[in-house]
């Protein structure tokens, strides 16, 4: 199936709007979300050839409707409530309501009885409009797993109340889970799954026009942008692992950086501070450093200090510690290391780090070597053997 861009975005952001007018009228999101995704389908093998239609919200709306009333009446023929069903009537070409329920629709998509899995291909797909098969490739499992997820979360939160969310903690965990995933695979032969980096950046965005108030929204929008500008350096012509410190910075997205560094900046001083806003803080001191000697890590140290009071946790504790070393040393990084409890391919990387800078080359080599064999990403594999094997 052949669709320009144009037509992708649209579909994209059009699609939790109509479901939101499909489930507002009549319930039964499990019903709704597959009637939409059939009107998806319809939009993208008709709207090349035919063109976009004066008004595309509308037009998904009905093909929506006309399907949610095929399977409303197949499955009350079975319960004689034929004359129900005749009542039923399409909606007129341009039925939706001024309400947006796409926040609603994504925090329905995050509820708190869902898996972490099952929510990310949920909110993939009925906020974000991709395909089970989509989703499936982006993550790099079958679609009939997928499919599982999207069937057994719909059935799980079946019934439960349509209304817009006061705390977007869940939403924002989701749409953080699906960034990092692209933007460093934990598996397969790519580093960056960009189709996932995007979605999660427009799905973001999208949100923060809703709620361009919210501190933690906005630290995570800055986040993605000022991670994601970093992209184009991060690799080699030959696709292997460049860490930052090695990057070329003129290939940095300047705009992207640019626009992350506003709004963090914003953020912090308008809002009570979060985890989303130190992290892109964080970010935001690397961006302005012009070469990677100049990074004040000082401050890295004191934001990290934040973050660990904040959102405490092992991968917090890990990037701390490089911090550590950066500002006191790889001694005292390394007794700090020691502390740590995390069975983590990066705990070995970063302890190798540590002891190559403290002149320990050998420990170096067998904790790259260590790292290289627990991780499943094949550029990461590949630079940590390559590290393991550089001259010392």
């Amino acid at each position: 199936m052949r669709t320009t861009p144009r037509i992708e975005g649209l579909l994209r952001e059009l699609a939790p709007q109509v479901l939101g007018v499909l489930v507002r009228r009549h319930g039964q999101f499990d019903v709704c979300e597959d009637a939409v995704q059939e009107a998806l389908l319809g939009a993208a093998q008709q709207w090349p050839e035919e063109g976009i239609p004066d008004n595309p919200k509308g037009w998904l709306i009905t093909a929506a409707s006309r399907r949610w009333i095929e399977q409303y009446r197949s499955e009350t023929a079975r319960r004689q409530r034929e004359e129900k069903v005749v009542a039923l009537t399409p909606p007129p070409a341009d039925p939706a309501p001024a309400q947006d329920d796409t926040l609603t629709i994504l925090a329905l998509c995050c509820h708190e009885s869902l898996t972490t899995a099952s929510q990310i291909a949920l909110t993939l797909r009925a906020v974000g409009g991709l395909t089970t098969a989509e989703i499936a490739r982006a993550f790099l499992v079958p679609e009939s797993t997928v499919a599982q997820r999207i069937s057994r979360a719909k059935q799980k939160i079946k019934g439960t109340k349509f209304r817009a969310p006061k705390d977007l903690t869940a939403v924002l965990h989701v749409l953080y889970l699906i960034f990092t995933e692209g933007s460093t695979a934990s598996s397969g032969d790519d580093l960056v799954r960009v189709d996932l980096t995007a979605e999660a950046i427009r799905l973001t965005r999208q949100l923060h026009r809703r709620r361009p108030d919210d501190g933690e929204l906005t630290g995570l929008l800055a986040l993605m942008l000022l991670t994601d500008a970093r992209r184009p350096a991060r690799t080699d012509e030959q696709g292997a692992l460049v860490p930052l410190a090695e990057q070329d910075r003129r290939k940095w997205d300047a705009e992207a950086m640019n626009e992350g560094t506003q709004l963090i900046r914003k953020a912090l001083e308008t809002a009570q501070i979060g985890p989303y806003q130190l992290q892109a803080a964080i970010a935001a001191v690397h961006a302005d450093a012009k070469t990677a000697q100049d990074t004040d890590w000082h401050e890295i140290l004191g934001l990290y200090e934040l973050l660990t009071v904040t959102a405490p946790g092992p991968m917090v504790s890990l990037n701390r510690i490089v911090a550590v070393a950066m500002v006191h040393g790889p001694r005292q990084a390394l007794d700090e290391l020691s502390t740590l409890d995390l069975d983590h391919y990066r705990v070995h990387a970063v302890k190798a780090h540590l002891l190559d800078l403290q002149g320990e080359h050998d420990q170096a080599k067998a904790e790259y070597e260590k790292a290289a064999k627990l991780t499943l990403s094949v550029p990461e594999q590949r630079y940590l053997s390559s590290r393991s094997r550089r001259p010392r």
